[in-house]
């Protein structure tokens, strides 16, 4: 999802900006925003499910040799963190529309996008909408703010307290006690970057909410542009983080985008290349599981009964 915001969003803010038109029209000031919030949500609700996932590998009874999760199960909770993003995310698309006026430095006709529903819905819809737009501060800042950061902070203390009082002294020098700790900082990496991109936008929701009729649309609309591009950052800068602080997702991707380059070709070497890689794979840990260590199997007798 972040690079759905980037690949898309980005170039209609940037346009918008430089031409004073609205690419798209219309349906960008529906979409982008749509998008925006619908990200919100994706990085939210998928560090409460990141967080549970600590939560449960440190309450396991074995947690070294816990089973990997089927790939049903994980499609299933993202399909679960998508949907429900997007759907809490619908109202942004009856909430915003197209909007012109005169610049009163140029003369030119300026298009830009408003918080207004249209008055075309159905009364209940209507309604329905404009009840949003009154909760849209409070909302924002209680689900896509506090929500993440009281959960992961939450289930950190928890798991570091268990891990404290029960399995401090058997895993402490192991690999699997130093893989717990190092997916541990990821998230809360993940976490604090998020908290930083998210922190100016609900600031200004709170100034913008009880000073609008003080301040002009020129520094309203700065204020947004700020915003936008302070989530322009974090969606950047969440995969780069999540690539090189989880080194099994950012080995499997560099094998990926090596194996695109070379045309996956059926060489020796790329055969070799990808045993190896398959052998590490193996042999390395999940990024939110931990593989069980399998016991050798028995060796067999050579030569004949006789």
């Amino acid at each position: 999802w972040d690079f759905l915001i980037l690949f898309f969003c980005l170039p209609v803010v940037i346009f918008n900006e430089i031409t004073k038109k609205r690419l798209l029209g219309d349906v960008s000031c529906r979409i982008v925003p749509f998008m925006e919030v619908s990200s919100l949500g994706v990085t939210t609700f998928s560090l409460c499910a990141l967080g549970i996932d600590r939560f449960h590998a440190a309450t396991s009874p074995q947690a070294s040799t816990r089973p990997i999760e089927q790939c049903q199960s994980i499609i299933a909770k993202l399909a679960v963190i998508w949907v429900g993003s997007m759907t809490l995310s619908v109202p942004e698309i009856l909430l915003w529309q197209l909007a012109q006026d005169t610049s009163p430095v140029s003369g030119m006709a300026t298009e830009y996008c408003t918080m207004k529903p249209s008055s075309n819905l159905p009364e209940s819809i209507y309604s329905l909408v404009l009840t949003y737009q009154n909760a849209r501060m409070w909302w924002y800042f209680g689900c896509y703010f506090c929500l993440p950061i009281l959960f992961t902070v939450s289930c950190q203390l928890v798991t570091r307290r268990i891990r404290g009082t029960q399995k401090k002294s058997e895993c402490r020098g192991t690999k699997h006690g130093q893989c717990e700790g190092h997916l541990n900082c990821t998230i809360i990496a993940l976490t604090i970057v998020y908290g930083l991109c998210t922190t100016p936008e609900n600031v200004c929701n709170i100034v913008v909410a009880y000073m609008s009729p003080d301040m002009s649309k020129q520094t309203l609309d700065l204020l947004n542009l700020i915003n936008q591009f302070f989530l322009f950052f974090k969606c950047s800068v969440t995969p780069v983080l999540l690539l090189c602080l989880c080194r099994p997702l950012g080995q499997a991707f560099m094998d990926c985008c090596c194996c695109c380059c070379e045309g996956c070709g059926p060489d020796t070497t790329s055969s070799e290349s990808s045993a190896d890689s398959k052998l590490k794979t193996e042999m390395s840990s999940s990024i939110f599981f931990d593989k069980p260590r399998e016991t050798p199997p028995p060796l067999l007798a050579l030569g004949t009964p006789c």
